[in-house]
């Protein structure tokens, strides 16, 4: 592996910025100074250390994270924290989140560097049904939930989408409490469901990602390693 690839898979440097710190001298092989980036390095033989800190690659990694309220999942630093801030890990702007939350939105929130994971979850071909928690500003009880499954059902005409939504499954469990799962992820989808449904919603929690639900232990901000069992499932 060139040294210069090497040094942005396990440091926060693209490989531009790399080449600069080669140039710099800030980077030694087995105790000496290099400063070509073209250098081909044994990763599990050769000991490279840049900034005093010995170097090594990083595996693939799969976090599930339980996303408060006021983060976003970008990475660009705006005006809230961003999800990758919340996670204490080498290289953490490697990761990226599968599928998106809105800063108003809470739960669960997968994040991984392994791109055909990613795309297994996220592609539509897979229809892995996400499921929310929705509390609503108005009630909606009695014959008027019962029309509203019904449509949810058979899919919902939403404002500025040419195509009805994929069915989905409808679950009220209060006047003001719903349970909705969806196999899409359109822009503000949810919300825009209820929207189209007569109903806004006030408070939005994300439970489950297929068959993998939120960990129950895991407060707001906090995350943990996937299992491999539970990497398995996608």
């Amino acid at each position: 592996m060139r040294l210069d690839r090497f040094l942005s898979e396990t440091t926060p440097l693209t490989r531009s910025l790399a080449k600069r710190a080669l140039k710099a001298g800030e980077v030694r092989l087995n105790g000496e100074r290099v400063k070509q980036p073209a250098v081909h390095i044994r990763p599990d033989d050769d000991l490279v250390i840049w900034q005093d800190e010995p170097l090594a690659l990083i595996g693939k990694r799969y976090l599930m994270l339980h996303k408060p309220l006021e983060v976003e999942c970008t990475a660009r630093r705006g005006l809230y924290r961003r999800a990758v801030d919340l996670l204490d890990v080498p290289a953490v702007e490697r990761l990226q989140p599968v599928g998106r939350l809105d800063v108003d939105t809470t739960g669960l929130l997968l994040m991984t560097d392994d791109g055909q994971w990613l795309h297994r979850i996220t592609s539509p071909k897979h229809r892995h049904d996400k499921v929310y928690r929705a509390t609503l500003a108005e009630p909606l009880e009695g014959s008027a939930a019962t029309h509203a499954v019904a449509q949810v059902a058979e899919g919902l005409r939403l404002d500025g989408d040419d195509m009805p939504t994929h069915p989905a499954t409808l679950t009220m469990h209060g006047p003001r409490e719903a349970k909705l799962a969806i196999s899409e992820g359109r822009y503000h989808q949810v919300k825009r469901m209820f929207g189209a449904l007569g109903n806004r919603v006030t408070a939005l929690h994300r439970e489950a990602i297929g068959p993998l639900a939120l960990d129950a232990d895991l407060a707001p901000g906090e995350w943990r390693a996937l299992t491999d069992d539970e990497i398995a499932l996608f």
